[in-house]
């Protein structure tokens, strides 16, 4: 059934949303619905908020995650284990690292993976930035924490080429069989790399 007529602004409003990831037609257009049913208040709030993000929030120039300060908060941390760069393709995989609470080490965002696909080359990433932190000293190990699907695959090789003799460790996190899934429906991928990564019980 298709939607009723919206006026025009509403609809680029609506078809702004839906570029936002998991964002579709009908999500979208409920958002903006409901934050029009709110009042003018909440849309000049909401306005306000965008624009503090747009002017305060950049990229943090050591790791390029996002910083409001001269840093981020994990680089303005001193208790974070200076040592350990885990490096990641953005900066949500960041914040899903850190949920975990189990990692206190430092970060490197790289913008994205490897692409042949869609032309992205190593130099459109922060692959330099990342050598220069290494070559600066005190890293000794670097965890390359990328998507487990060939772009991410390409991009960890990569890198750990380009590190070869910069006397540190390079690590990648242990992948294998997903709990609660049947063996005969895992991919070639996925099963081979529980079998390569197995350990004692």
């Amino acid at each position: 059934m298709p939607l009723p007529k919206l006026p025009p602004a509403v609809v680029a409003l609506v078809a702004e949303l839906k570029k936002w990831p998991g964002v579709g037609e009908k999500t979208a257009t409920r958002y903006v619905l409901h934050l029009l049913g709110r009042g003018p208040e909440a849309l000049s709030g909401l306005k306000d908020l965008f624009s503090k993000v747009a002017e305060r929030v950049r990229p943090c120039p050591r790791c390029y995650f996002l910083a409001e300060g001269d840093l981020c908060e994990i680089c303005s941390d001193s208790s974070r284990d200076a040592s350990t760069i885990c490096v990641v393709e953005s900066a949500p995989d960041l914040v899903a690292i850190e949920k975990m609470g189990e990692y206190h080490g430092l970060y490197h965002v790289l913008g994205g993976a490897i692409s042949a696909v869609r032309g992205i080359g190593p130099d459109r990433l922060r692959i330099r930035e990342l050598l220069d932190r290494v070559e600066a000293g005190n890293v000794n190990e670097v965890i390359v924490v990328t998507g487990a699907d060939t772009e991410g695959e390409t991009t960890a090789l990569y890198i750990r080429k380009a590190l070869e003799g910069k006397g540190v460790r390079v690590t990648r996190p242990a992948t294998g069989i997903p709990m609660g899934s049947s063996i005969e429906f895992l991919d070639g991928i996925t099963l081979m790399r529980a079998m390569r990564g197995r350990r004692d019980i």
